[in-house]
This record gives structure tokens, C-alpha cells and sequence, in this order.
């Protein structure tokens, strides 16, 4: 009997000799005038044990039985299992063994087989969360995870891009072999077809998303005016498709888009274990049909507006155009632009007046394909082979350790005895010799 059951035992003894009526002994025990009715009824039945109930110390008709405790640590004992928390574990159980426990049952389950150590409570410093947004596609957060996802099986390395909003939790992601801006716009396509264009993306400041400033390395702490730099090919994108870009100054201000890749680097590392996933392929796979969905049920919520911020793709937005990598070249004179190392000829029948070193929007697009724009109008042009310019003939230097060689190599004065030779005066009188006024 607890301190309690005593207390209470005091009260009913109270009222059964009317020293307090029943209405004050229900407010002393905190309990309606009716039980206490119940509770003196079986005072004067069972004596003092009618205030402890019934049922304590007995077994539960709900206690799952023993041996479905053991096969369920047994299960979660494998290797494929390992580093699987309650709340997943007791999933796992319930869909792939049909054990039906609660997350809690299955903590106590692994604590007693030694698969689980229950953790203290920290106290954290009290976080100021910002609201949500209030619109679905008002605000989405972009950003790329880069983790061992497979865990070593297939041999391939995969960075999973994702886009979550900010008002819902509606997440949409994909892996991919390289965090680059092509596979960036791959993603981006694949949303914008799907969900419509959003307000505002909210990124990190990476090289895909924002142009650095060059600095000298001997002035790393001069302050200058921010000079305004050009966009990036996402930037640019951004901006034709009219979607504003905000930066983040921390990660903890994209907090939303960090935290599920927290989760995705738990759950979805370890369901894509058990799937037996190796390659891309099946990881999208695995990604779209069993995790997103899984999200989309249990982490997504009701924005406080339902209207739809998305705004549709007009006829004037050319994905194709806007989602590639965008320069600008020079016409030449004989109608021909280089891009990539290679020559292009623009079709004769597309020629116009003005053409000639005009500036030329040059788009390598995602399928490969290159397309080349001046003004409205996108110009049909072909590779040709570059024309063969003739090299000047110029003769080469020899060494002058050559030179020098050949001259101590040479035999021009082999035999010359200069006491043997002719005298001047006398070589002068040789035939063919013209005489100098006054010699001789």
C-alpha cells in the first residue's frame, strides 16, 4: 500500500464514522461522490484492501507473451539491423515479421537484450523557431547532402539533392552520381514540371548558386564596397524563369532542409540496407516509392494558407533554353563562331543584315544539343572543319653551340703556311687585281 492508498484509507474511515461528510471526502481524495460511495461499500466488505485496486500486482491481459519478445530481439540481433533505434525497429517489426509492439515495448525489448542504451535528457539552450510560411511554395529550401548513402556496396558514391518546403514539409529529392549545375537543373526541371514555379528558392552560398569575389591574398581583411558580381548559370536561370534567390547565411538558417537529411541519413541509410540497395538506379527507386511516400504520410503538415503559391510555366518560359549553360559569342566576319574548341557555321539562309559581329546567345543544353539565338530568333548552325591556315616559312635558328661546333669542325685552312704565301706586293700584281692609285 502506497502513501497514497493511506491517505485515502484515512479519509474513508473519516466519513464512515461521519466525522466529514461524503462531499468533503470526495474533494480530499480528488474522486467523485460516487466512488467514494464504492470505495466505503467495499471498506465494509473487504476491509482495508478495497482501497488498493483489484488488478495491482497481477499480470497484464494485454503483456505480450515471452517468447515473441525473444524472436523479436533474435530479429534485431542481425547484422542488417544494426544501429536501428525503437521507433524504426518497432516499424520493421510490424511490416516485415508482423510483431506488433509499440516503440516503447520495443525500447524495453532492446535495452534488456543490450541492443539499446537508454540516453539522458539534455538541456539545450531554448531555440526562437522562425514560423513556417505560410503558403505551399512560398519559400523552398535547396541543398545537397554528400554521405556514404550505400555504404560502401556497389562502389559508386551518391549525393542526394533536395527541395522541401518550407510551409508544408513536402519534400522532393533524387541522388545523383556529381553535385553539379547540370544535375542541379535536371532536379530543378523535374520540380518545375511537377509542382509549378515557387516564390523563392533559399540555398547556401556555394559556387553553384553565387559568384565569390576575387580578392588579393595580401588584403584578406580590407573592407571594400561589394562589388556586384555575375550570375551563375542557376542564378541566371532563376531569373529568367522569375524565382527569386535568397541566401542563407548559415545552416542553421536553412535548418528545415538540414534536419531531413539528419533523418534521411538515419532511416533511409538503413531501409536501403535491408532492401539490399547497390546501385543508382534502385536508390531512386527505393527513394520515391517507400521513403518519400513514408515522408509525405508522417512528417508533411497543413499550410496555415491553402492557397497554392506555385505559379504555372507561361509559353514564354522555354525550360530548355533557360536550363542550360548560357555565353556569349561573336559573330565573325565569314558567319562562323567558335564554342568549345570547335567551329560553327551559321546556315546561309538565316543570314541578315547586322548578323556580321553581332553578339550571339549561345545555349549547350542538357540533352547535349546546342542552339544559337541572336535577338528572338534562334539561328541553325553546323560544326565545320576549321579552314587550314598556311604557316610562315620561317627559317630556323641553329644553336651557336652548333655553329661553333661546325666552325672547330671545319678543314678550310688545312695546309696554309702563311711564310710560304705570296708577299702583299706581289699578290697584288696578280691578274684581276684593280690597282689603287699611287700603289706600286
Amino acid at each position: 500500500m502506497t502513501q497514497a492508498d493511506r491517505d485515502r484509507l484515512v479519509s474513508l474511515k473519516k466519513a464512515k464514522k461521519n466525522l466529514i461528510t461524503q462531499r468533503e471526502a470526495a474533494e480530499e481524495m480528488d474522486l467523485s461522490i460516487r466512488q467514494v460511495q464504492r470505495l466505503l461499500e467495499g471498506l465494509r466488505q473487504r476491509g482495508d484492501k478495497a482501497i488498493v485496486h483489484g488488478l495491482r500486482g497481477r499480470t497484464s491481459n494485454r503483456r505480450i507473451e515471452e517468447k515473441i519478445e525473444r524472436d523479436a530481439v533474435k530479429i534485431l540481433s542481425a547484422p542488417v539491423y544494426e544501429g536501428f533505434g525503437p521507433t524504426l525497429a518497432a516499424e520493421y517489426l510490424r511490416n516485415e515479421h508482423g510483431i506488433e509492439a509499440s516503440k516503447e515495448t520495443v525500447r524495453q525489448w532492446m535495452m534488456r537484450g543490450k541492443l539499446w542504451r537508454g540516453k539522458k535528457a539534455k538541456v539545450r539552450e531554448v531555440h526562437t523557431w522562425r514560423p513556417r510560411r505560410s503558403r505551399f511554395g512560398e519559400l523552398v529550401q535547396w541543398d545537397t547532402s554528400d554521405h556514404d548513402w550505400l555504404e560502401g556496396r556497389g562502389g559508386e558514391r551518391l549525393y542526394l539533392i533536395a527541395m522541401i518546403d518550407d510551409a508544408t514539409s513536402r519534400l522532393f529529392a533524387r541522388f545523383v552520381r556529381h553535385d553539379s549545375t547540370e544535375q542541379n537543373m535536371q532536379l530543378l526541371w523535374s520540380y518545375l514540371e511537377k509542382f509549378g514555379r515557387p516564390v523563392t528558392f533559399y540555398t547556401d552560398k556555394a559556387s553553384l548558386f553565387q559568384t565569390a569575389e576575387k580578392r588579393k591574398r595580401d588584403e584578406p581583411g580590407v573592407k571594400k564596397d561589394p562589388v556586384e558580381m555575375p550570375p551563375t548559370q542557376i542564378g541566371r536561370a532563376l531569373r529568367e524563369l522569375g524565382i527569386t534567390w535568397i541566401p542563407a547565411h548559415s545552416p542553421q538558417a536553412k535548418g528545415r532542409v538540414e534536419r531531413n537529411f539528419l533523418t534521411a541519413q538515419d532511416r533511409l541509410v538503413k531501409g536501403m540496407r535491408v532492401a539490399g540497395v547497390t546501385t543508382i538506379e534502385q536508390a531512386n527507386t527505393y527513394l520515391t516509392s517507400d521513403y518519400l511516400v513514408w515522408w509525405d504520410r508522417e512528417l508533411t503538415v497543413e499550410a496555415a494558407n491553402p492557397d497554392d503559391a506555385h505559379r504555372r510555366l507561361e509559353k514564354s518560359h522555354d525550360l530548355a533554353a533557360s536550363l542550360s549553360h548560357v555565353e556569349t559569342r561573336q559573330v565573325r566576319p565569314d558567319y562562323t563562331l567558335r564554342w568549345d574548341g570547335k567551329l560553327y557555321q551559321i546556315e546561309r539562309g538565316a543570314v541578315t543584315t547586322g548578323l556580321r559581329g553581332a553578339n550571339v546567345r549561345v545555349e549547350q543544353r542538357l540533352d547535349g544539343s546546342l542552339a544559337v539565338r541572336h535577338g528572338d530568333r534562334y539561328l541553325p548552325v553546323q560544326e565545320c572543319a576549321a579552314a587550314d591556315r598556311p604557316k610562315s616559312a620561317r627559317p630556323q635558328k641553329k644553336a651557336a653551340s652548333t655553329r661553333r661546333a661546325s666552325r672547330r669542325g671545319s678543314d678550310w685552312d688545312k695546309n696554309f703556311d702563311l711564310k710560304k704565301g705570296p708577299k702583299v706586293w706581289q699578290a697584288a700584281r696578280e691578274p684581276g687585281c684593280r690597282r689603287e692609285e699611287g700603289i706600286g
